[in-house]
């Protein structure tokens, strides 16, 4: 059922509207086959992007939204509670713009971001190395001084989108130590640049995750983002947001499930009753329904808090570890509440409760979060 929701404007409650209105007729209707069968949804992002769906919270002067990230994140949360894959991606294009926006010269934005916040482009992450995940200082991937710009040798790994995005945000080794790493904006395109296949994953199956392979790969000097040697700080600076959009990426998760299971225990009858007439199972439910509402709330502060410049690395490590690990609770409850048929196909449930647990990983293990928040108490 669609959920009742405290918003800043009259402009937001249309936007959800909107994005209701789409996400019900564009995405609800071929969900299932294209995650079952691992298909692309050619068109889909296009829609979206015509929607204006992808580039809401950036500042209109470029072609973006210019609403309040609180808002953008309970939009997000709206189109994972019909597909999960394709709200990560939309996430991760906000999270790939962040560091030419922020970073970025007037030059820069003005030749780049209009593209990239129309809806034109899609955008990925490229972040994470085979032996660099949670470690980013660790990674190897270098971009090396020429004449021509930067030569770019090395690999990196679970890329959103790898293949299928139109510009990749890579974070790159010019130097040694932390200090030594830079982003650099990527041509879809280019030159040098391979992709592995994609990756045999538990869900997410419509949207491909990837390895990229930089084999001598010449971009132009001014595709640097940022200074040299300021690429770590761009990097976090961006997990931050991305954070929060996954946190709200799994609250949509968790709600579609509480919505399937509280639908199936109203139909299916026991001993005569409704399923949700016995105390046992409408405790269960009850207690899905609070973990989906609390963490809601845990993300919908930290947004606020952004919005207002106020700091929230630590209120967004919260969201994402309440949000990723309640969508993981929430969904194996409602697999439980749905019984036997829960495990089968059939029903979403089991879906949802594959695409719960990659939630917990990326963007920083929830390991890392608790590193984060144990760390911020400490300070």
């Amino acid at each position: 059922m669609p959920v009742d929701r405290l918003l800043p404007s009259d402009e937001a409650h249309e936007l959800i509207a909107l994005t209701r209105d789409i996400a019900d007729k564009v995405l609800d209707p071929i969900v299932d086959q294209h995650e079952k069968a691992e298909t692309y949804p050619e068109g889909v992002f296009a829609q979206l992007g015509a929607a204006g769906l992808l580039s809401l919270p950036q500042p209109e002067e470029w072609g973006g939204g210019g609403q309040p990230y609180e808002v953008y994140l309970q939009v997000l949360e709206e189109i994972a509670a019909r597909w999960a894959a394709v709200a990560v991606a939309v996430s991760v294009h906000s999270l790939s713009s962040h560091p030419l926006l922020t970073f970025g010269t007037e030059e820069q934005k003005a030749r780049w971001l209009p593209g990239m916040l129309s809806g034109e482009q899609v955008g990925a992450y490229s972040l994470s190395e085979p032996q660099a995940g949670s470690d980013a200082a660790a990674l190897r991937c270098a971009a090396k001084r020429s004449d021509d710009g930067y030569v770019i040798n090395g690999s990196k790994s679970w890329i959103t989108h790898g293949g299928r995005a139109d510009f990749y945000t890579l974070f790159a080794r010019t130097g040694e130590g932390s200090k030594g790493i830079s982003c650099f904006l990527v041509p879809g395109t280019l030159d040098g640049l391979s992709f592995g296949k994609p990756e045999e994953k538990m869900g997410l199956h419509a949207v491909p995750t990837t390895s990229a392979f930089y084999d001598n790969a010449v971009i132009d000097a001014d595709r640097l983002i940022g200074a040299e040697g300021q690429g770590l700080s761009i990097a976090f600076s961006a997990l931050d947001s991305g954070r929060l959009g996954i946190a709200a990426v799994a609250v949509g998760i968790a709600q579609a499930a509480l919505d399937e299971a509280v639908r199936y225990a109203n139909e299916r009858t026991t001993f005569g009753r409704k399923i949700i007439d016995h105390q046992g199972l409408g405790f269960l439910l009850a207690d899905m329904a609070a973990a989906v509402v609390s963490a809601r709330a845990t993300f919908v502060d930290a947004a606020r808090r952004r919005d207002q410049g106020l700091p929230y690395s630590t209120q967004a490590s919260v969201a994402k570890l309440v949000a990723t690990d309640a969508a993981m609770k929430v969904t194996t409850d409602a697999v439980q509440v749905l019984g036997g048929v829960g495990y089968t196909r059939d029903f979403r449930v089991e879906r949802y409760m594959r695409e719960a647990k990659i939630t917990q990983i990326f963007e920083g293990t929830n390991q890392i979060q608790r590193l984060v928040i144990s760390r911020g108490l400490g300070s």
